[in-house]
C-alpha cells in the first residue's frame, strides 16, 4: 500500500483518506494494556494511533538502547496493525510531551557544548545515533513495507522555540537517511508566525489546537495552500502541575470543536486518546519565572481516562466521529454505564464481554519501616568532590541525591546556594532536619543551628523542564554551597538507587520486624502487604503522607505530594497478582498515619469548577 499527500486529501492507495487518531503513548501505559488502550481507540471510530517516541526513556546513556518490554515500540506498532490501525510516529528528537527533558537524554549535555534544538555537530552527530537506532523498527513498519505507519513527524511545535532552516533541514535529511519513505509533517500553533518559523515547504503542516477549530483552520490554510487539512494535536483536555486543580474540559464543547473541524473537511490526531501515568521520575516540568512539576497522572481529561474507562468524552467524541465515519458497534462493558472493561483482546470479534468489577478497597498499614538513613548502604554509591557536582556528573538523570560535608559551626551560620536549588532540598544537620529549600519558591538559604558534625543535603530532581529556553540544564545545587560566605569543600556524594530499588534495600525492609503506633518521621520507608483475589486495576490512597515515592511489588509508581490535586496513584493490574502484594513508601518528612488504601476508584482532585 502506498500513503501519500494530495492537493486536497491524504491518499491511501490513491483514494481520498481521512486520518483520525488519538495518541497513546507507549512509554506512558504498562505494555500488557497496550492492546486493550488500542482496541478502545478504534471502538470509539479512530482509524489510526499516534505516538511520540521518548528518546531518553530508550537511551538512559549514551552507550544503550533499550528496546524490551515497556520500551518495546515495535510491538506497540505491531499490536495497532493486527488492530487494523494505521500509526503515526514522532520520534523529536525533541517532543515535549510534559515528559522529562522534552525527550532529550540529560547526558547530551553534561559537557556543556552541546546545543540544544539547534544546527550544532554535537546535537545533529548524537540525533543521527539515534534514528539510527530506531531504524530497525521503523523502516519495516511504515505502510510501504506492509507495516502500519503512514506519517513521521519532524521535530515538535519548533516555531514556538526558534527559527532554523538549515536545522529543519538536516533533520529531514536524517530521518530520510535511514530509510523513512512516508510523507513527513510538523506541527505548530497557528498563531503569529509559528507554522512558517517551525516547518520547511517539504514538510506538510499541520497544526496544534484545541478550540476555535474554524478559524485555526483558516489560518493554517494561509501558510500551506494545498494539500489536507489536519490537526495533529487536537488538545481535547490538559496537564495537571503539583499545586493547581484538575484540569477538565466540558466534552460537549471539545466534541463541538470536532465537530467543525471535521466538518471543514480536515483530519485529526485527539492528544490525548489516552494519557496514562508518569511512572517512576518521569514527569516533566515548566519554569516561565516560576518553576512547576508535572504530576504523576497524566489523565489529560482524555476520552479514555488514567483508569483505561471510557468517560462522557468518548461518547460524546463517538457521536461525532459516526457522522463522518463507520464506527464499530460497542460491546455491552463500553456503553455509558458499563463497566468500561474488554474481556479479552481478540481481534476477530467486536463483541467482547465485560470483566467482572474489581473487589471492595483495601486498608493496607505499613507495619514495617525503616529510615532512609539505614538503607543508605543498600541505596548509595559515593564519591568525593571538591564542590557539590551535579546530578548530570554523577550520571543521574533523575530522582535524589545525598550530598554530605562535614561543619563546624559553634554559633550557626546560614548556609546559601550560589545560583539555584534544583529542585528541592531537604537540609539535615547530624540527622536532624532543619528545614528545606524549594526552586518554586526561589529558595537559596536557610539558617542552621550551632553544630559540629554532618551537613546533608538530599536533593530532589521533580522533573527536567520540558518546554522553552531552559531545556537541558543541569540538576543539584547550582553555584556551590557556603556558610556565612565561606564556601564549603570537600563534599561526599551520591545518587540514591530507587528506580528500581535494589533487592538487598528490599530485604532489609522485608526482615524489618512489626512495630506498633501510626506516624512516620522521615525521610523514611515504610511497608506492608495485602492479599488479592485477582489482580485488577487498584489506585494508592495515601491520606495523611505530606511527600515521597510509592512502590507495588517493586514497581514505582511514581511520586506523590499532599498539595494535590491528584490524591491517588494508578496501580496497573498487570503489576498486581492475586494473593500476597507488597507496597513501599518513602515519606520525605512526617505521616499523621501508616495506613494507606489500595482503591477500585481513582482521585484526580478537585476542579476549577
Amino acid at each position: 500500500m502506498r500513503f501519500a499527500i494530495g492537493d486536497t486529501d491524504f491518499l491511501l492507495d490513491g483514494e481520498p483518506h481521512r486520518i483520525l487518531s488519538g495518541a497513546i503513548h507507549y512509554f506512558r501505559v504498562h505494555p500488557d494494556l497496550w492492546a486493550d488502550r488500542i482496541r478502545k481507540a478504534k471502538l470509539m471510530g479512530l482509524n489510526t494511533i499516534e505516538t511520540y517516541v521518548a528518546w531518553n526513556a530508550h537511551a538512559p546513556s549514551p552507550d544503550v538502547f533499550d528496546l524490551t518490554d515497556g520500551l518495546d515500540l515495535g510491538r506497540f506498532l505491531d499490536l495497532v496493525a493486527e488492530e487494523g490501525m494505521h500509526a503515526i510516529v514522532r520520534p523529536g528528537p525533541y517532543i515535549c510531551a510534559e515528559w522529562t527533558n522534552g525527550g532529550l537524554p540529560y547526558w547530551l549535555f553534561t559537557d556543556g557544548t552541546v546545543g540544544v534544538r539547534r544546527d550544532e555537530p554535537g546535537f545533529l552527530g548524537a540525533v543521527s545515533s539515534y534514528l539510527q537506532a530506531l531504524a530497525p523498527v521503523l523502516v519495516p513498519r511504515q505502510i510501504d513495507h506492509g507495516g502500519p505507519i503512514v506519517l513521521v513527524q519532524v521535530e515538535n511545535e519548533y516555531g514556538a522555540y526558534g527559527s532554523d532552516p538549515v536545522y529543519l533541514q538536516k533533520l529531514e535529511a536524517m530521518h530520510r537517511a535511514i530509510g523513512l519513505t512516508v510523507p513527513f509533517t510538523s506541527v505548530d500553533q497557528p498563531m503569529g508566525t509559528m507554522l512558517e518559523d517551525g516547518s520547511l515547504p517539504s514538510l506538510h503542516k499541520t497544526g496544534s489546537f484545541g478550540s476555535r477549530s474554524t478559524s485555526r483552520l483558516e489560518r493554517l490554510r494561509q501558510a500551506q495552500p494545498t494539500g489536507p487539512l489536519m490537526c495533529s494535536e487536537f488538545w481535547d483536555g490538559w496537564f495537571d502541575s503539583w499545586g493547581e486543580h484538575h484540569h477538565t474540559t466540558p466534552a460537549a464543547a471539545s466534541a463541538s470543536d470536532l465537530d467543525d473541524l471535521l466538518a471543514a473537511g480536515g483530519s485529526v490526531n485527539i492528544y490525548m486518546f489516552h494519557g496514562g501515568t508518569n511512572f517512576g521520575f518521569t514527569n516533566g516540568a515548566n519554569d516561565k519565572g516560576v518553576y512547576r512539576p508535572i504530576a504523576t497522572s497524566y489523565d489529560y481529561d482524555a476520552p479514555l481516562d488514567e483508569a483505561g474507562r471510557p468517560t462522557a468524552k468518548f461518547h460524546a467524541f463517538r457521536s461525532v466521529i459516526e457522522r463522518y465515519a463507520p464506527v464499530p458497534v460497542l460491546p455491552a462493558s463500553m456503553e455509558p454505564g458499563g463497566s468500561g472493561r474488554l474481556e479479552s483482546y481478540a481481534y476477530s470479534s467486536d463483541s467482547l464481554e465485560a470483566r467482572v468489577a474489581p473487589a471492595t478497597d483495601l486498608a493496607v498499614r505499613l507495619d514495617r519501616v525503616a529510615s532512609l538513613r539505614s538503607l543508605l548502604p543498600a541505596l548509595t554509591d559515593w564519591s568525593t568532590h571538591d564542590t557539590p557536582p551535579t546530578f548530570d556528573a554523577l550520571g543521574a538523570a533523575s530522582g535524589f541525591v545525598l550530598y554530605r560535608t562535614e561543619v563546624d559551626l559553634p554559633s550557626g551560620g546560614v548556609l546559601t546556594v550560589g545560583d539555584e536549588v534544583r529542585d528541592r532540598a531537604i537540609v539535615s544537620v547530624d540527622g536532624t532536619v532543619v528545614g528545606v529549600l524549594e526552586r518554586e519558591h526561589h529558595d537559596r538559604a536557610i539558617a542552621l543551628p550551632a553544630v559540629t558534625g554532618t551537613l546533608e543535603l538530599l536533593v530532589e530532581d521533580q522533573g527536567r523542564v520540558d518546554y522553552g529556553p531552559r531545556i537541558g540544564e543541569p540538576k543539584g545545587l547550582i553555584g556551590g554551597i557556603a556558610v556565612d560566605g565561606v564556601p564549603l569543600a570537600r563534599w561526599s556524594a551520591s545518587p540514591l538507587a530507587l528506580d528500581p530499588m535494589p533487592e538487598a534495600a528490599l530485604t532489609i525492609l522485608a526482615d524489618a520486624l512489626p512495630t506498633d503506633g501510626n506516624a512516620l518521621a522521615g525521610p523514611v520507608f515504610a511497608t506492608g502487604s495485602f492479599d488479592l483475589d485477582s489482580a485488577d486495576d487498584r489506585y494508592l490512597r495515601l491520606d495523611g503522607f505530606r511527600k515521597g515515592v510509592a512502590w507495588v511489588n517493586g514497581f514505582c509508581l511514581g511520586r506523590y505530594w499532599s498539595r494535590g490535586p491528584q490524591r491517588t496513584l494508578a496501580v496497573p493490574g498487570p503489576v498486581l497478582r492475586a494473593g500476597r502484594n507488597d507496597v513501599v513508601v518513602l515519606e520525605l518528612h512526617a505521616s499523621a498515619a501508616r495506613t494507606v488504601q489500595m482503591l477500585a476508584e481513582p482521585d484526580l482532585g478537585h476542579t476549577e469548577a
